[in-house]
This record gives C-alpha cells, sequence and structure tokens, in this order.
C-alpha cells in the first residue's frame, strides 16, 4: 500500500506542483500500517477457532444425528471452505477500498481545524461508540435499501450459522466506505478509524456461533451475543431485520429493531441462492436489480426496485421516495 500511496504522491505533485500536499501524504505513509493490522493479527486465531468448532460439530453430529451431514449443528465443510473464501476475496477487495479511503479520510482530517489526540482516552471512548452506532445505522440501511442490501445479502447467504459464516463479508465496500466520513469530521485520526471498525468486525467474529446459548441477563441486555446475533441471520418473518448492532444491543433496544430468540432460527436469504459460486453469490442480487430496471415501465418502479426495501415490488402501494 506505500507503493500505492507513493505513486499516487508522485502523480499529483508532478501534474499540479502542488507540493503543499506533502503533509497529507507524509501522514498518509505514517498511518497505512494500522489500515489492515488488527485483522491480521486475529487472523490465525480465526481460523483455530473455525477449526476447532468444526471438529467439535461434526462429532456432535456423528454422535448424536448419524446419517446427517450437518443435523442440527450447522456445519458443513462445503459451506464452510466458500464463507472462507470469501473471507480471502474480502482481504483483498477491503485493500483497495482502504487505500483510496484512506486518502479521503485523510484530506478531511488535515482540512478540518480540530484534531483529537490519538493518545487521549476520550478519543478512544468517542471512537469506540461512534464506530458502533455508524456500525448499527450502516447496518440497518443495508437491509433496508436494496442497492445497498445487494451487497450485503452476500453475508447472510449461507444456511448455516458458525464461526465461518463470520468471513462471509461482501466484496463491494462503496457504502461503508462513504459512511466512515463522519469521523474524520470529528478529528479522529483516520488510522484510528481502521483500528477502531476492525476490532468492532473481531468483536462480531465470536457472535456467528450456535455453541454459546444465553448469556447472564446484563451481558444480553446491553451486549450483541450469538443469541441476539442468530436473530439477525434468521429468515423467519418475525426475525427479519432485526438486531442490527455490532457490539452493542442498545442501539436495537433504543431504535426499536430488537427482537429475542424465541426458537432456533431458519437461517439464509428468504430466497436461497442455492450455490457456491463465488461470484453468484456476491453480484446475483445486482442482475437481478438489473433485470427489474429493464422491466420498469415508471420513475417509481425505477425508484422502487433501486432504493426501495429488497422484495418491494410495484403492487406494495410503497412510496420508495
Amino acid at each position: 500500500m506505500h507503493a500505492l500511496i507513493g505513486w499516487f504522491e508522485n502523480l499529483v505533485t508532478a501534474t499540479f506542483h502542488a507540493a503543499f500536499l506533502a503533509p497529507l501524504f507524509s501522514y498518509l505513509h505514517s498511518a497505512v500500517d494500522y489500515v489492515t493490522e488488527p485483522i491480521a493479527w486475529a487472523l490465525p486465531f480465526f481460523g483455530l477457532f473455525i477449526l476447532i468448532e468444526y471438529v467439535g460439530l461434526r462429532w456432535v453430529a456423528r454422535h448424536h444425528d448419524p446419517g446427517s451431514e450437518t443435523g442440527r449443528t450447522g456445519a458443513s465443510l462445503r459451506d464452510s471452505a466458500t464463507s472462507v473464501s470469501m473471507g480471502v476475496g474480502y482481504l483483498g477487495v477491503a485493500g483497495l477500498f482502504h487505500a483510496a479511503s484512506l486518502i479521503g479520510y485523510s484530506a478531511i482530517y488535515e482540512a478540518v481545524p480540530w484534531k483529537l489526540a490519538a493518545d487521549a482516552w476520550y478519543t478512544w471512548l468517542l471512537l469506540f461508540f461512534a464506530v458502533d452506532v455508524l456500525w448499527y445505522a450502516v447496518h440497518r440501511f443495508s437491509h433496508r435499501i436494496r442497492i445497498a442490501w445487494a451487497a450485503h445479502q452476500a453475508h447472510h447467504s449461507s444456511e448455516h450459522f458458525n464461526f465461518s459464516t463470520a468471513l462471509r463479508q461482501k466484496w463491494n465496500l462503496w457504502f461503508e466506505t462513504l459512511a466512515w466520513t463522519p469521523l474524520p469530521l470529528l478529528g479522529i485520526p483516520p488510522w484510528m478509524i481502521y483500528v477502531g471498525f476492525s476490532l468492532n468486525l473481531i468483536c462480531q467474529f465470536f457472535v456467528h456461533t450456535e455453541t454459546v446459548d444465553r448469556l447472564p441477563r446484563l451481558v444480553e441486555f446491553v451486549f450483541n451475543t450469538p443469541s441476539h446475533h442468530r436473530v439477525h441471520h434468521g429468515s423467519d418473518p418475525e426475525y427479519l431485520d432485526k438486531n442490527y448492532g455490532g457490539i452493542l444491543i442498545i442501539w436495537d433496544r433504543i431504535f426499536g429493531t430488537y427482537a429475542e430468540e424465541k426458537q432456533r432460527p431458519t437461517y439464509g436469504l428468504t430466497t436461497p441462492v442455492g450455490t457456491h459460486n463465488l461470484l453468484r453469490l456476491q453480484f446475483h442480487e445486482y442482475i437481478s436489480i438489473a433485470g427489474d430496471l429493464r422491466r420498469a415501465r415508471t420513475l417509481r418502479e425505477v425508484l422502487g426496485y433501486t432504493f426501495g426495501p429488497p422484495g418491494w415490488s410495484p403492487t406494495d402501494g410503497r412510496d420508495p421516495s
């Protein structure tokens, strides 16, 4: 990534003779190492937890549900391999998005007159809550606006729910990249944004499991837990569009999107994709949107198919605008 920033720096300074941007590029070089480090450190632990859980689940399936590949345990080697492959692809794509967004965030940060100290406890506290509430907003938007759902649905495409499901990430990060722009506007150093977001994602890894039942009541009230997140991944009508929280579940309680786990969810999309093809899993909803737009006859239908909620149709009677 240093090479990419260096190439961009040479291009800009040679083309526009913009020597005044030297402080910006100096900051970029100093910050770039923080962009992916937390996730990189966590990868070996992710792999270890996935392996331990998978072996344990298969042992349970073999001894308590003989004759069934997955049984109630929700473990499938092919499904887990698909999820891990999507996670590997995410790392490559995220590197490109992060490189581009780091330039934008740094420009915003350098432009605002206020700067928060990276070594101050209150900056980290603000970062924690700001990232988590923004995650709630981004996550909710991604479930309710179809063009954003077209990217996010990839994460929900598995019909199993285990640690490997956490790695089933989307490859289109355009909306998240835009959504974090309030953070540099607050004066938070851009490198801290990536650290905060990475730590948030690392915490979310551990809520993707059926092996943990409910936790103590106070923990369940404040934090996102495996029980809460199982609800979020359910395609049952009573579970749809619930429990968007990242680390904290209090945002769902405040904004009316909380649902308690009543029975084991049915995981996956309401209309299963039925494939392990990575490209189809990532982009099939964009193809569906394009097909609907070709059939659209009015501006209302164009807006509805693009910005309405997933499943919107002209007969819904809902105004997509």
